[in-house]
């Protein structure tokens, strides 16, 4: 499960202030490869899924998940505050726990099914976990994010590393 994506993004220059310092980071990837920030992603044992409320009010939780084939499998209760504001505004926000290596995902997640759920899938949340899920149990949601960009770098050398990646 933990193989590289079939998804793999461009790179691009992360823009942001001028005294960001942003110039200096190469447009190739090369200063963080994707390989680097894909392993964060695997390797990561929480995921801050960031989603809106109805009035606006932005909403953040962690969930555990897998990357699996360039994008994050998920889930949660369907009646969830995050999983009810998703069913009304797919477009989330997904980060890791470390403000070290950062990876921010951006994206629309959907529901998936059952039957949709990558072989070997609940073996792998299990080993990962220590927790065998029931993807047949209603109270567990099923999601998958096929992120759009994906914002990432090292804080201890941001301006070099910081890349926009981009999916196609």
């Amino acid at each position: 499960m933990s193989a590289p994506s079939a998804r793999a993004p461009r790179p691009g220059p992360l823009l942001g202030a001028d005294g960001y310092g942003l110039s200096e980071a190469p447009a190739d990837g090369s200063a963080l490869p994707w390989s680097t920030v894909e392993a964060w992603l695997v390797e990561s044992r929480s995921y801050w899924v960031c989603t809106t409320r109805s009035d606006g009010r932005p909403h953040a939780m962690p969930v555990w998940g897998l990357w699996v084939d360039g994008e994050l499998w998920f889930s949660t209760d369907p009646a969830s505050v995050k999983a009810r504001n998703i069913a009304r505004t797919p477009e989330i926000v997904v980060h890791l726990e470390s403000g070290d290596d950062v990876c921010v995902l951006e994206g629309s997640v959907r529901t998936v099914e059952t039957s949709e759920l990558p072989v070997g899938f609940v073996d792998s949340y299990e080993a990962k976990y220590g927790f065998r899920m029931d993807p047949t149990n209603p109270n567990s949601g099923l999601f998958a994010l096929a992120p759009d960009i994906a914002l990432t770098w090292t804080e201890v050398e941001f301006p070099t590393t910081a890349t926009r990646w981009t999916f196609t």
